[in-house]
């Protein structure tokens, strides 16, 4: 497999092949070279799980296929490089030859994409400049779909990495980027920012935007996620109240809480890393939650305890807490106003029903990402509603496939991970509601895995400092094999 022909990612330059014996011949065949190098954020794939021929990524859970590099799950996008594999027969020997190039961070390979044919006049419309959208394309596009692709999104950036936003919050917006301009006008994929859908009309399959232009589809995916909950009561209008939701809200957060008294509102995943992220900048941080201790719904109250950076404050009446700055975070609402008016089916709190294949009950109709109400199969099909980044990757997978009458069925681990002073505890999974939970370890000692049951079968995992652990977890439920009580205790 040659790497000019996969495609290459901006960085990596052909210019001359170098060889480096690696091997005795018997060893590797031609092809059986790739990377060892996550193209997701470099973690050593040496160090993750094997499973025939699968790697799982020991940081973050991408997975690869040993055999041609392909990436087969996310949150990594890229395919790992391939190279090709040549016989030394003086040394008896198997030498790797790859194309020699200026290489900025680690090695990656775009797959191959095609691009658009004028003479296909098929439109598919992707509401939504996130993950979802962004693999919805790169999918079409790999599957050689030739008509027009156009990428809508209220934001005025391209597509970006929103799982860094709480962990460096001081980034700039293009270091964010997940794909550049280059890389959708080379595959023909148009993108229109700073544009809002106010109304859809499935009947004539139309979409109204803010700017009074309206726009047909002949397919179109609805990803438009969710928006970050606001405090009700009084004075949530306040210049020093602020939210997180795109990287210039993160650098103001960074910037306006320098030797400030903060508070942060939310015990969530996101409140916590930014309450780590300002411990050495703010004057004083106060977190205040409903629960008692950080995640104490989603890990438990043991893990809680151990994310514990600063003394968390239980507000009662007469009491008040002198601040400075105050950052709200304390969930989210779905996007899906424009919807209302529409036949697009939607549950009790606004969000898009879909089945295992992204469609909802209107034909020519998907939807993806954190707006959608869809079905687990690891959760015995109970429809979720997960706002994780690597679900919302495979979502967009999924619906391009049956837009292209290609029905895959959604079949995901839920992997996330979150990130405090510098420990990173790791979570494969949905353990929501969870009844009994086992211990690896030891909790004081910072290093343990946590494997949470329900009706005596591990339904999620938790660790920090156990890697590869998790994914070898997220790897026996993906494969549906259970894993007893008996067997975890």
């Amino acid at each position: 497999m040659s790497e000019v022909q996969e495609g290459l990612v901006a960085g990596l330059e052909p210019e001359e092949e170098v060889t480096d014996v690696v091997c005795d011949e018997s060893d590797l065949k031609d092809g059986d070279a790739i990377s060892n190098q996550c193209t997701h954020y470099g973690a050593p794939l040496s160090k993750g799980v094997l499973s025939g021929h699968r790697v799982r990524c020991p940081w973050h859970g991408s997975c690869f296929n040993v055999k041609t590099g392909d990436l087969e799950e996310y949150p990594g996008i890229d395919c790992l490089p391939c190279h090709k594999a040549c016989e030394s027969r003086k040394q008896q020997s198997l030498c790797v030859c790859k194309e020699k190039g200026k290489i900025q961070g680690q090695p990656k390979r775009i797959k191959w994409m095609g691009a658009r044919d004028q003479a296909v006049s098929h439109t598919v419309m992707l509401l939504g400049g996130g993950a979802a959208s962004l693999m919805c394309a790169e999918t079409l596009r790999q599957e050689n779909y030739g008509g027009r692709i156009i990428m809508v999104s209220r934001d005025d950036l391209l597509p970006y990495d929103k799982t860094r936003l709480s962990k460096i919050m001081n980034a700039e917006s293009d270091s964010l980027l997940m794909r550049r301009m280059e890389f959708f006008h080379k595959y023909d994929i148009e993108v229109w920012l700073k544009k809002e859908a106010l109304s859809i009309d499935t009947n004539k399959k139309t979409v109204a935007f803010d700017d009074g232009l309206i726009q047909g589809y002949d397919q179109i995916l609805i990803a438009t996620g969710c928006r970050a909950k606001n405090l009700d009561c009084p004075g949530v209008d306040l210049e020093n109240v602020l939210m997180l939701e795109t990287p210039e809200d993160a650098r103001c957060i960074h910037y306006a809480c320098m030797g400030c008294r903060t508070v942060v509102v939310g015990t969530s995943f996101v409140g916590m890393e930014v309450a780590a992220y300002m411990i050495d900048m703010a004057s004083s941080i106060t977190i205040i939650g409903s629960s008692e201790l950080p995640y104490q719904k989603t890990l438990g109250p043991e893990i809680g305890k151990v994310t514990m950076m600063v003394k968390a404050v239980k507000l009662r009446s007469g009491i008040t807490i002198q601040a400075d700055l105050l950052i709200v975070g304390i969930g989210v609402n779905p996007n899906s106003e424009f919807l209302k008016g529409s036949p697009v089916r939607m549950d009790s709190k606004n969000y898009v029903i879909v089945d295992k294949y992204m469609r909802t009950n209107i034909t020519d109709v998907y939807c993806a990402g954190d707006l959608t109400s869809f079905p687990l199969k690891m959760a015995k099909g109970q429809n979720v509603s997960i706002g994780h980044w690597q679900v919302a990757q495979a979502h967009g997978r999924i619906a391009a496939l049956s837009m292209l009458h290609r029905e895959v069925e959604l079949n995901i681990v839920p992997f996330y991970w979150t990130v405090l002073l510098g420990r990173t505890i790791r979570y494969a999974g949905c353990g929501e509601g969870y009844t009994k939970m086992v211990l690896k370890g030891k909790f004081e000692n910072m290093k343990f895995l946590a494997l949470y049951l329900k009706d005596e079968e591990v339904v999620a995992a938790a660790g920090l400092n156990v890697e590869p652990a998790v994914s070898v977890v997220a790897e026996r439920l993906a494969q549906g094999r259970v894993i007893t009580q008996a067997e975890a205790e």
